[in-house]
């Protein structure tokens, strides 16, 4: 054997040996994350599905309505967590459903269709290791999700018979002047109407009314008074010529602040009533810690990261008065469970519709981070200020 040929065979053997170790490098990969799929990624989907589904059943049975646990499916409230009916409960605690408010519901989408799609989109992530190993489905059997809502979508009409009367001719005005009408027949006709649909693309105002009614919680003047001790409202408090509160005026948009605060009031009002009247302090020191926790407790603890108040910024005197706020994004935990934008949108929007009144929903909105924005560049607060107004 020559030495060129001997050197050849050499080069020869040490690439086939590098392919060999290479090759067995990716099975080891391979191996890995098959073993991880089985060991933790499918069981943990497997109970998640269990999880949504046992959910699903129990909030039916709770709001006596599987509409209202297809709404709360469809937008993301379900996640499969464990928590999913104890968190449901605790946000709508102070809400009833509305009468028939989900007997013209009908779901853009079914359980079994968003089903389906949570299926194709977990074992798509496991398509490189299915090539190599026959694994098992992630999913449940047929007979978990049967019977789940499969309402079909389109219009909900009525027809009924409606009789107009029969009109005698009349004579109009004096005889001279006047003239005859003319009468019409006794007539029957079909009347067919088409009901309006709610979708869980509604807001949840559509569906839940607070439990606690409504009250006169007193004139401005005295409203006013109770919110002084908070927030800065003294600022805007108006007097007479005796000191006495006569009204509230702040420009901007701590007016709206302020508006939200008073309809957090009204909300609470029934719990400090005593024959007819309204212990107005009380309402006053409970809708101050309530507009906290629905607002910055809520983007705090739940939604943004380093979520803080800006200092006095150009555009913090344009707003007169209001706080703006900053972070660093979204957290981990929400990027989670509302991966896409969209989920964002939709997440953020049910959050404000499940709030009382629209200046709350306004105050919200004007809460939010000046600095977050999604994938296309669209501000976050600059779009929820859209939506509120």
């Amino acid at each position: 054997m020559s030495a060129f040929r001997g050197i050849l065979m050499g080069y020869g053997t040490a690439a086939i040996k590098d392919k060999e170790a290479k090759d067995n490098a990716k099975m080891e990969i391979v191996k890995a994350a098959g073993i991880d799929y089985h060991t933790n990624q499918l069981p943990a989907h497997k109970k998640r599905e269990t999880n949504r589904a046992l959910a699903y059943n129990q909030l039916s049975s709770i709001f006596e309505s599987e509409q209202a646990a297809d709404y709360f499916d469809a937008n993301g409230f379900i996640t499969g967590d464990g928590k999913d009916v104890e968190r449901i409960r605790k946000m709508v605690e102070n809400k009833n459903i509305k009468e028939n408010a989900f007997k013209d519901y009908i779901p853009t989408a079914n359980y079994g269709d968003r089903y389906n799609q949570r299926q194709t989109d977990f074992e798509s992530r496991f398509d490189g290791v299915k090539k190599t190993f026959t694994m098992q489905a992630g999913g449940l059997g047929p007979s978990t999700i049967d019977g789940l809502l499969t309402k079909p979508e389109g219009d909900i009409t009525t027809t009924e018979q409606v009789t107009t009367p029969a009109v005698e001719p009349q004579d109009m005005g004096p005889p001279e002047k006047g003239f005859m009408t003319e009468g019409t027949p006794e007539r029957t006709e079909e009347v067919t109407t088409t009901l309006p649909r709610s979708t869980s693309d509604s807001p949840m105002s559509e569906f839940f009314v607070s439990k606690i009614g409504s009250f006169n919680i007193g004139d401005e003047s005295k409203i006013a008074s109770a919110a002084s001790s908070y927030r800065g409202f003294d600022q805007g408090i108006q007097r007479d010529a005796n000191n006495a509160v006569v009204g509230f005026s702040m420009d901007g948009n701590k007016n709206i602040e302020y508006n939200a605060f008073k309809a957090v009031m009204n909300q609470v009002s029934g719990k400090y009533e005593t024959d007819g009247k309204v212990s107005l302090s009380l309402a006053a020191e409970e809708a101050n810690t309530v507009l906290y926790n629905q607002t910055q407790g809520t983007l705090q603890d739940k939604i943004v990261t380093d979520y803080k108040a800006q200092g006095i910024t150009e555009q913090s005197k344009q707003d007169k008065g209001t706080n703006t706020f900053t972070s660093s994004g979204f957290k981990d935990s929400f990027n989670l469970q509302f991966p896409s934008d969209q989920n964002k949108i939709d997440a953020l929007k049910n959050h404000m519709d499940s709030l009382g009144t629209k200046s709350e929903a306004q105050y919200f909105a004007r809460s939010f981070p000046v600095d977050i924005t999604f994938v296309d560049g669209t501000n976050v607060k600059e779009l929820l200020l859209q939506i509120t107004r």
